[in-house]
């Protein structure tokens, strides 16, 4: 195996040139390329150029709408909905940030549905653009599933995501975390540079055992954070994104790593809150 160390804008125009050669057009193959590489460069490498490999065969078998131009629905004055047309995810968040800001600072506080969805990469990303212009923001997604219910051997929920962030200075206050002990795509990127383990706790095996195996981990179920708890928050995330955003369910949902089947049709919804408004100013 040969490696070569590249700039981040290097890695990005990579990136982008990869999807445009498989039929995304070149406005969403610099919006996905763009959030690929924020996250390969905040260390999140399972959300990063791991991915581009897997973008770009859906985007070429048409599983993924490379062409898809992501449309805002009004609904109530604080609440919208966004139609990511089978697309990418990045393009149709890129278009929902700016139009939540615009209706907080009317409102105090709006929200907003993707739907027609795909894998959206780092949760936390969207809460950060929100804190970083004085709102708090909480985003909820759902994945295919990989996830056991509590007591149970049978993928049903996806690691459903939960992020928040506050402002705060010098650089807001994110938390973002997946429901199950670790993000699937950990594990892909495990196996994917050829590790033959991974770190006890992260995976359960098909016949639900405890497994260090990213292979025998990937044929089964990532393990949920904090055991039963964790299961109950990914249905929770389950609901405030997939039946919320009127998208599919975990059991519904296409793989994200393979060209086959129909489109994911994943949800996310993303909630802002103007803190200085609601907390008097002083928050």
């Amino acid at each position: 195996m040969t490696t070569e160390t590249m700039t981040l804008d290097q890695a990005e125009a990579l990136a982008t040139a990869a999807l445009i050669a498989c039929d995304t057009s070149p406005q969403n193959a610099a919006a996905t390329a763009r959030a690929l590489i924020r996250a390969q460069a905040d260390g999140q490498g399972g959300h990063g150029l791991s991915r581009v490999p897997s973008y770009a065969i859906q985007a070429k078998a048409g599983k993924v709408n490379g062409h898809a131009v992501p449309m805002i629905e009004n609904v109530r004055d604080g609440l919208f909905r966004v139609d990511a047309g089978h697309g990418f995810a990045y393009p149709a968040f890129e278009l929902a940030l700016p139009e939540l800001e615009r209706r907080v600072k009317t409102l105090g506080i709006a929200a907003c549905a993707v739907h027609r969805s795909h894998h959206f990469g780092v949760a936390g990303h969207s809460c950060e653009w929100l804190a970083e212009r004085g709102m708090i923001g909480i985003t909820y997604g759902n994945a295919p599933k990989a996830m056991a219910l509590w007591g149970s051997t049978r993928s049903v929920l996806g690691t459903n995501p939960i992020a928040f962030a506050a402002p705060m200075e010098p650089a807001p206050l994110v938390i973002d975390m997946a429901t199950t002990t670790v993000a699937r795509g950990k594990i892909l990127a495990a196996r994917e540079a050829g590790k033959t383990s991974i770190p006890e706790g992260w995976a359960l095996g098909p016949d639900g055992a405890p497994t260090t195996d990213p292979v025998t981990a990937l044929a089964g179920t990532v393990a949920p954070m904090g055991g039963a708890k964790g299961a109950a928050l990914a249905l929770m995330v389950e609901v405030m994104s997939a039946a919320l955003a009127g998208a599919a369910f975990g059991t519904e949902a296409s793989s994200l790593f393979d060209a086959e089947g129909d489109a994911p049709n994943l949800g996310q919804v993303v909630l802002a809150i103007d803190a200085s408004a609601l907390s008097a100013g002083s928050f």
